[in-house]
């Protein structure tokens, strides 16, 4: 199997196979990510399309001091926050809003109010701490690459996160007896 950095050496000479082998290997998983992050399909499609247009615009930038795939979340998380702030720009414009519908990933045996609770709950989280969240909880990154894609101080990223999982412990505490 060919390693990142033979496809992304190829990539930047222009191998169109190797540029396909680097966005077949990712795609999922940045799509993943970005949908986590969206919780619509068609934007999570256009998100992803949109990272790896700037990924390959930036190639030449990537200097390999971190994995391929933490720098590609860092275009990825550019993308989705970019995207954030146009959507939140035009619907500032709109008189009426749509009612959103969210989709969250499912999980097998998981309380189904209890999951729609969490996922409502996550939504209502500021951007800033429900970033977090998804790359340290669902997705599985690490402090150093949170703050490697986000720009931010690995402690930041702690402390967004244990802000995070306190107020959706808060909000969630009643829940069990709601039921």
């Amino acid at each position: 199997m060919v390693d990142d950095t033979d496809l992304i050496a190829g990539a930047r000479a222009g191998d169109r196979l190797a540029a396909r082998r680097l966005y077949d290997r990712h795609a999922p998983r940045v799509y993943r990510l970005i949908f986590r992050m969206v919780g619509e399909e068609s934007l999570a499609q256009e998100y992803t399309q949109d990272t790896f247009v700037k990924a390959f615009d930036r190639l030449e930038q990537y200097r390999g001091e971190s994995a391929f795939s933490t720098w590609l979340h860092s275009v990825a998380m550019s993308s989705v926050l970019t995207g954030f702030r146009r959507r939140k720009r035009f619907r500032s414009r709109e008189t009426e809003l749509e009612a959103a519908s969210s989709v969250a990933a499912t999980v097998e045996n998981a309380d189904p109010y209890l999951r729609d609770r969490l996922t409502a709950e996550l939504e209502r989280l500021p951007e800033r701490l429900r970033v977090p969240v998804v790359l340290h909880d669902i997705e599985g990154f690490t402090h150093r690459e949170i703050g490697e894609m986000l720009n931010i101080p690995q402690g930041t990223s702690k402390a967004r996160l244990f802000e995070a999982r306190t107020r959706l412990r808060e909000a969630l505490a009643g829940v069990a007896t709601e039921q």
